[in-house]
């Protein structure tokens, strides 16, 4: 019984179905080591005008989680940037929540070539096990979203110190594929607005993993050079498309100094 309760937690993480707040620890694996975590080679490499896979993941860590435990949660999520399949991972707790329904307390962003990449990473065992020995005990919600992100140009992996802001949006039910082409039109349109500058990039997309993204939708990435920059900037008023909107979600991250481990 227990083995099934298990499992059903581990794929809760790992494939696109609901959350649950009432699962088992899983038993104790091995947890994989990672080389010393790098920068990805594709950190220089800018994107121009080419498409890459968003992943974002929002997690709500439990009120009495131990505070080392979190923390190597964190580390391990983030020595997943050591694998070839990522062009970019960080991952730590937010600067901000400027509107959400859920109490989220941390996120994560990765990028990818492609789809495929993806999933590849998704079942990676190195994945796996970050998600089973450290994820699931002190975690009790999970939310995430994917898009494809075309037209992108600047660097694909972001600097330490970067700011990003994540709106991810659900829409009502009863709209139509022209009102969401319209918002993401939008959405696509402010990057002027936004005073991003050539340090910025606007990423958004349509969510193609509906297990876990509760209704959402819509989800956007706004880059800021850092938390200076992104401070100057308000939300932008979306009233063209506030009356499609059912829920919004806005959260403030900065990406962290990278952390050199040496290898155990």
């Amino acid at each position: 019984m227990t083995a099934t309760v298990c499992l059903k937690a581990t794929r809760s993480f790992l494939n696109p179905l609901p959350f649950s707040r009432s699962l088992s620890h899983p038993k104790h694996h091995h947890f994989l080591s990672f080389p010393k975590t790098r920068i990805s080679s594709f950190a220089t490499v800018t994107m121009s005008s080419s498409s890459v896979v968003e992943h974002i993941v929002l997690f709500k860590v439990k009120d009495n989680a131990d505070p080392s435990k979190v923390n190597a949660w964190v580390k391990g999520l983030n020595g997943l940037s050591s694998l070839d399949l990522t062009l970019h991972l960080t991952a730590g707790p937010l600067l901000r929540t400027r509107s959400s329904p859920f109490a989220f307390t941390h996120l994560l962003h990765s990028r990818y070539k492609t789809k495929d990449d993806l999933a590849a990473y998704t079942v990676h065992p190195g994945h796996i096990s970050v998600v089973k020995d450290l994820g699931l005990p002190i975690c009790d919600d999970i939310m995430a979203v994917d898009w494809v992100a075309d037209g992108l140009t600047g660097p694909v992996a972001l600097s330490p110190g970067s700011a990003i802001r994540v709106t991810v949006l659900k829409l009502k039910e009863e709209l139509g594929e022209a009102a969401k082409g319209e918002v993401l039109e939008v959405i696509k349109g402010i990057k002027g607005k936004l005073g991003l500058g050539e340090a910025g990039q606007i990423s958004v997309g349509e969510n193609f993993s509906p297990g876990r993204a509760r209704g959402y939708s819509i989800a956007s990435v706004a880059v800021f050079k850092g938390v200076s920059e992104m401070e100057e900037v308000e939300e932008v008023e979306k009233d063209k498309v506030r009356e499609y909107l059912d829920s919004v979600i806005v959260l403030d991250y900065v990406v962290p100094s990278l952390q050199v481990s040496e290898d155990p």
